[in-house]
């Protein structure tokens, strides 16, 4: 079987043929393995311990925002489905972060860890203070799903199929390597160990099942490949305003005088 940069490059006119479902997931899953979030250096330099307390904090102020884009992207997929019963179904997912009865959602969840390091609630909320790449990577991702077929958008949100190793990752690194992390401050990673692989083998039976053309399979795995793209710029950006070369834009979170 070819992979999955092979197949994408084949163009109209050519002698590739559609792969079958199974085949689909191998090369999903082979983008994962090479363009997943979790191979960024941020993020080992998270896990590893290797980030002061400003730079933490820094992380869970502009990874807030995309936790509250989540469910208008949500909002906006849900938008483009005609079949009730799919709705119904996607719809667990909004709840999952802006929450239902008693359970307050994993933005909420997410607002307890940045409290928890020492970040006014108000301020989180505002946005005020995250970087310009995270805001612009985050609503790029609430317009391709709005804009693209159903197929593409959820298929965009595939990347879950990876989510709970970075999670186990990110609980494990930072109780270990931080004494400013407890473990009353991993709640939201916890929740979604149990929650993203419901949500997504929904996703993966529903491409499999209707992507079916070469184009259909090449639109999927570049949704995702879009996807993989709008989590890794946010990091980038991290890296770039509190890393190295370590220029903090102005007005973005400053830790020596915002923290």
């Amino acid at each position: 079987m070819m992979g999955w940069a092979e197949f994408l490059e084949a163009g109209a006119g050519t002698n590739v043929t559609a792969v079958t479902p199974d085949e689909l997931e191998a090369m999903i899953r082979g983008i994962g393995a090479e363009r997943y979030h979790n191979l960024h250096p941020f993020h080992k330099l998270l896990h590893g311990g290797e980030l002061n307390k400003g730079q933490v904090q820094a992380w869970a102020l502009n990874r807030y925002y995309y936790q509250a884009v989540i469910p208008r992207k949500d909002c906006a997929l849900m938008g483009t489905m005609h079949d009730r019963e799919m709705r119904r179904e996607w719809r667990a997912r909004y709840f999952d972060h802006d929450g239902l009865g008693e359970d307050d959602g994993g933005i909420e969840r997410w607002l307890t860890l940045t409290s928890a390091l020492g970040l006014d609630r108000d301020y989180v909320i505002s946005t005020k203070g995250i970087l310009s790449g995270t805001r612009h990577a985050c609503d790029a991702y609430v317009h391709f799903v709005h804009d693209k077929p159903l197929l593409e958008g959820i298929a965009s949100s595939l990347t879950e199929l990876f989510a709970p190793k970075i999670h186990s990752e990110r609980i494990a690194g930072m109780l270990e390597n931080y004494d400013f992390i407890d473990d009353s401050m991993m709640g939201y990673f916890r929740k979604r160990l149990t929650q993203a692989p419901r949500d997504v083998e929904f996703a993966l039976k529903y491409v499999k099942e209707n992507a079916r053309t070469v184009p259909e399979q090449q639109a999927s795995l570049r949704a995702l490949l879009f996807k993989t793209g709008v989590l890794w710029a946010q990091l980038d950006a991290l890296y770039g305003a509190y890393v190295a070369p370590g220029h903090i834009p102005p007005g973005a979170f400053d830790p020596a005088k915002d923290a």
